[in-house]
């Protein structure tokens, strides 16, 4: 039998998740798990169901688009692998995690390659059978040589996601908007504190007690795409900015594949800059 996630967001109206469920009845499909919101600020529903049958898909998507508001939005998925390419500069410590979490299986996608604008950690990436490619920006304007990483990236057929796994240049809005909403990254602050360079210098030196790491979807807004995940850690007086990038760290790897799980796994609403989770 095959599984399908259905993804539904529409303006909210009365009966909606007894509509859908109807559909699911009629169509012979078994509800394996469902979770819904309801945003009243917005009135915006939002329905993740994973359902279990035989079904043609446009069908469903065209019966239950019958029965919800206009201007809905109706996804079906068939759960399988998806394709990601990671962008990273020298930072090991996110990069590894995902790498490791891959080879062990527990990261649910295809790895297509690498890409970086130096070749300093080549040897690791390698070393896991995933191809690496840089692409140096020495020389190069930044549309230049965005557009050279562009073309690297479309190399790869039907990429689902680009992790930035501390690349650290900022991207123009020609190279967002050719990957709108495919693009998650790790900003080693707890959003929207401390935004732009050296964080935890930052942090320090204004006392904080407590460091965190956001990843979210990027857009033009320097590190103001929609929140996707956060995680903070404890610190005191005791601590320099070098020992809070230390400690910090250790939570950008973790909060950036919890992330990349959300993604993979078709958990993620977007809407007015914010996420709905599931």
């Amino acid at each position: 039998m095959n599984q399908y996630r259905v993804l539904i967001d529409a303006n909210d109206q009365k009966g909606l998740v007894h509509k859908v469920s109807s559909i699911f009845y009629n169509f012979d499909l078994n509800i394996l798990s469902n979770s819904e919101f309801v945003d009243k600020d917005s009135n915006k529903f939002f329905m993740r169901s994973v359902v279990e049958g035989a079904v043609n898909k446009k069908e469903l998507i065209d019966s239950i688009e019958a029965l919800l508001p206009s201007d809905s939005s109706v996804k079906v998925i068939e759960p399988k692998k998806k394709n990601i390419i990671i962008m990273a500069t020298k930072e090991l410590h996110a990069l590894g995690d995902i790498l490791i979490r891959h080879e062990s299986g527990e990261l649910d996608a295809n790895i297509l390659a690498v890409v970086s604008n130096y070749d300093a950690l080549e040897s690791i990436v390698t070393k896991f059978g995933i191809p690496y490619t840089t692409v140096s920006h020495v020389d190069l304007e930044r549309e230049e040589h965005e557009q050279k990483v562009i073309d690297a990236i479309n190399a790869y057929d039907d990429v689902d996601y680009i992790v930035l796994a501390k690349y650290m240049r900022i991207l123009t809005p020609h190279f967002v908007e050719t990957f709108e909403d495919k693009i998650i990254n790790i900003h080693h602050s707890f959003l929207p504190a401390f935004i732009g360079a050296n964080p935890y210098k930052q942090a320090h030196e204004r006392g904080v007690k407590i460091i965190g790491a956001t990843a979210h979807f990027v857009n033009n807004n320097l590190d103001e795409g929609p929140i996707i995940a956060q995680e903070v850690i404890h610190v005191n007086h005791n601590y320099s900015w070098k020992d809070m990038q230390k400690s910090g760290r250790d939570v950008e790897k973790v909060v950036l594949s919890r992330a990349l799980k959300l993604a993979l796994e078709d958990r993620i609403f977007v809407y007015n800059n914010k996420t709905v989770i599931f």
